[in-house]
């Protein structure tokens, strides 16, 4: 019987390069990593042989690579010799074999993600200041005025209330009558 590839997915972080072999109840499995080079080939339960070779797109640390086996496929775990440094493709030459498709579940753009995270916990450092450093928010403690708190079941009533309580609800589902402003009679 003829060898014929397994389908193949992958996707890219920054310290690892991932690859899955699609092959269920597979048995003989042979995995072979190299600095540049990865080959995989093992047999399913009807004996169907199936066999893929690829030149990588750049160096990976053969020493520090693993794979693991499960019932329905093959997963490599390849540390890149430069980390933190995005492939563009799996394969060193601009070619994508039709056995071979981006694990678009798995995949993430991690490139720039520690600047949006820094740039995001300063955005929320602002914003907690802002709310903190403020007295009570609007229309609290006027008189004539309602609270537009809202009334869930189980909830603590407003004496109760944590710090956190104090942020102004939406209207909407989940809101009681009473939470609702007085509002003058049409004339």
């Amino acid at each position: 019987m003829a060898r014929q590839p397994a389908k193949t997915l992958w996707y890219d972080r920054p310290q690892y390069v991932y690859l899955e072999f699609c092959v269920e109840d597979s048995t003989d499995v042979k995995v072979v990593i190299e600095d540049q080079r990865l080959v995989f080939s093992c047999k399913n339960a009807d004996g169907v042989e199936f066999y893929n070779e690829i030149n990588l797109y750049a160096r990976v640390n053969s020493k520090d690579s693993r794979e693991k086996r499960s019932d329905r496929s093959i997963t490599c775990f390849m540390r890149k010799w430069k980390e933190k440094v995005a492939w563009p493709r799996i394969t060193k030459e601009n070619i994508k074999p039709a056995w071979l498709s981006v694990d678009f579940d798995n995949w993430r753009d991690w490139e720039g993600d520690e600047e949006v995270e820094r740039a995001m916990v300063e955005q929320y450092a602002e914003l907690l200041e802002k709310v903190t450093d403020k007295g009570p928010p609007p229309g609290h403690g006027r008189p004539g005025r309602r609270s537009l708190k809202p009334r869930f079941p189980g909830t603590p009533r407003p004496q109760e209330a944590s710090r956190c309580a104090g942020s102004t609800p939406r209207r909407g589902a989940g809101f009681s009558e009473e939470a609702e402003p007085s509002r003058p009679a049409p004339r």
